[in-house]
């Protein structure tokens, strides 16, 4: 059954990439056959066009065919176009649809397309090499309108386009005149009224009383926070009044979802163009780059830049109607995702860091509240918090008890078996259970493998090879007096030093990835205090168990004189530690050393699963 799921995996793959291909250079644009707009969240530009359209015939009767030149502007410099599309229009009912079929006369530089069950009814451009003429032959349908316009888009680069440009009009013989109409040069575009400039920044003072907020860090204040990320959002009539804020290079954003999970999402952005900001609505499908919706559904835009900062306001109505596709009504509950990232040349990369997404889903109509929530997800908190507590406690105090204390706990039994055992076994099963329930979630999240969480992935796949590998070697493990014991004693050590070094490189990694993005550079520094503290505490005990550390040395050397013997033998015997004072001594050092570790690792694991529970 492997290879039918690889497969489909391949054709859902190819079928994803295949619809996402209409808004760019290729051509192949179909979708924007109905109102000719390009898929790249710009409006047209308000200037005339610097390209005309020609035909070499005014009037025409079914099935005769017309030559259509769209050629640039020569008195315009750099008056070339990269795109393009071209329709025939019924002059008197445009929106109806192209009508008749062209035929192309050089393929190379132009393409046909489908527009719903009609062949050839548009001509686009097959590549974004530059051009600066264009000819097709247009054929007359057998039931032919009585005049026909033919209609050009023309993208001269990704942000600057004219949309619907309205070229001359040709008439079927016979027909009455047609009214005159816009001439060419003039768009027949949707327009909207510029944004203007916000003078003063926003301000969280009204929030929970007259509009609701989100922000990040919690209860910042972006007229004096320039760090803070922040939107708000108030009910005025049948429309409410969104304000959006925050560092960023490029873009910042906010979705309305149904879930905690970017995909099928009403997406609304405000993207940096040199000195001034474009506000425009979009949606998602799937994890996607948003494309922005050809309807115009904000009003009241405005915006400020600042210091780095990116701030917008606009309006929207609380419901849409049915014919604006993607577009969710705000009287129902949405969890808020806020995002932000780079811009380059009007187009949105993937958000720099996690999106912050709200708590618990939020009716916007609904009463003013001082909104929470988290750039990090629930399973993903888990998933650190389950390894820090395997990998950072549970692990090391269980190699220091069988290390250190084998020898006080020889004849100590429990339940059977020997006391060190007993603790030793626990620490390490609890180890594995909670790596395999921290290994699963992150796919239980991902719903797969991560592809850019870097070397973090594959490190934790060795650790839990390794971890899982423990238990099975200890269950063959020789008998103690076995000639082979030491082959196992040495595998069993190795392969635990390598899981545990590794393991603290993966935590290292994990806690500046996007889903979790601890604190820098202190987060970081409090994992070192960790590791410097359990090599610190192995150290002393390595150096006590050598009798090498000064206050072992110390209790020996003071039992020896206090006892004034003189004799050699006896000497010796002091010096065996299971047979003397000073043992019980050493073994009292050492269990204060342990308490001492476990107090101190406990702090560090305390310090950053609060700061895991924070973000």
């Amino acid at each position: 059954m492997e290879v039918p799921v690889k497969v489909w995996a391949l054709l859902v793959l190819l079928n994803v990439c295949l619809e996402t291909v209409p808004g760019y250079s290729n051509g192949k644009v179909q979708q924007a056959c109905d109102d000719m707009t390009p898929m790249h969240g710009h409006q047209s530009s308000p200037d005339p066009p610097p390209y005309n359209i020609t035909v070499d015939k005014s009037k025409f009767s079914p099935l005769e065919q017309i030559k259509v030149t769209l050629s640039a502007v020569p008195s315009e410099n750099k008056a070339h176009f990269k795109g393009f599309l071209i329709e025939a229009r019924n002059a008197r009912n445009p929106n109806a649809g192209p009508v008749g079929s062209f035929t192309l006369l050089d393929p190379e530089i132009s393409q046909l397309l489908q527009c719903g069950d009609r062949e050839g009814a548009a001509v686009s451009h097959t590549s974004e090499a530059s051009k600066t003429k264009v000819q097709v032959i247009w054929t007359a349908p057998q039931d032919a309108p009585s005049s026909v316009q033919f209609q050009v888009t023309v993208v001269q680069k990704y942000k600057l386009y004219w949309v619907r440009i309205q070229g001359p009009i040709v008439s079927l013989n016979g027909a009455p005149p047609l009214p005159p109409l816009p001439t060419a040069g003039q768009s027949a575009a949707k327009t909207t009224m510029a944004a203007g400039t916000l003078s003063d920044p926003f301000t969280s003072n009204d929030c929970g009383i007259k509009k609701s907020c989100l922000r990040e860090p919690a209860g910042c204040d972006p007229q004096i926070d320039a760090l803070c990320y922040f939107l708000s959002f108030r009910t005025e009539d049948a429309s409410v009044v969104f304000e959006l804020s925050g560092p960023a290079p490029g873009y910042i954003s906010f979705a309305l979802s149904t879930d905690k999970w970017m995909g099928e999402d009403d997406v609304y952005l405000c993207i940096k163009e040199d000195d001034h900001v474009d506000i425009s609505a979009a949606y998602v499908q799937g994890r996607t780059h948003p494309v922005v919706a050809s309807e115009n559904v904000l009003r009241d835009t405005a915006w400020r830049l600042a210091d780095g900062v990116i701030q917008c306001r606009f309006r929207r109505n609380i419901r849409i109607p049915d014919s604006y596709q993607n577009r969710s009504d705000l009287d129902e509950a949405h969890y808020l995702f806020m995002a932000h990232g780079r811009a380059e040349g009007g187009r949105t990369h993937r958000h720099d860091r996690q999106p912050l997404i709200s708590t618990n889903p939020v009716l916007i109509t609904g009463l003013p509240e001082d909104l929470t929530g988290s750039r990090s997800p629930l399973l993903i908190k888990f998933h650190a918090v389950f390894m820090l507590i395997a990998w950072m406690t549970t692990v090391s105090t269980g190699v220091i008890i069988a290390r250190y204390f084998k020898p006080d706990w020889a004849e100590t039994t429990l339940c059977g078996q020997r006391v060190w055992f007993q603790f030793h076994r626990a620490l390490m099963l609890v180890t594995v259970l909670l790596t395999c329930i921290g290994f699963i979630l992150p796919f239980m999240y991902r719903g797969g493998w991560s592809k850019r969480a870097g070397s973090h992935p594959y490190l934790g796949c060795t650790v839990m090879a390794l971890a899982l590998i423990q238990p099975v070697m200890a269950l063959f493990r020789p008998a103690p007096d076995s000639s082979r014991r030491y082959i196992f004693n040495w595998l069993h050590l190795g392969t635990g030093t390598i899981a545990q070094v590794i393991a603290v490189v993966a935590i290292c990694l994990g806690i500046h990835q996007q889903a979790l993005l601890l604190p820098a550079p202190w987060s970081t520094g409090v994992l070192a205090g960790y590791v410097v503290w359990f090599v610190l505490a192995d150290l002393v005990l390595e150096l006590h168990r050598r009798g090498l550390f000064p206050i072992g040395q110390f209790l020996k050397n003071f039992e020896i004189h206090t006892e004034n013997i003189q004799t050699e033998d006896k000497e010796e015997i002091l010096f065996v530690p299971s047979e003397n004072e000073s043992y019980i001594k050493g073994h009292c050092f050492k269990k204060i050393v342990l308490a001492v570790y476990l107090c101190g690792n406990l702090g560090f694991l305390i310090i950053l699963l609060a700061t895991i529970g924070a973000v």
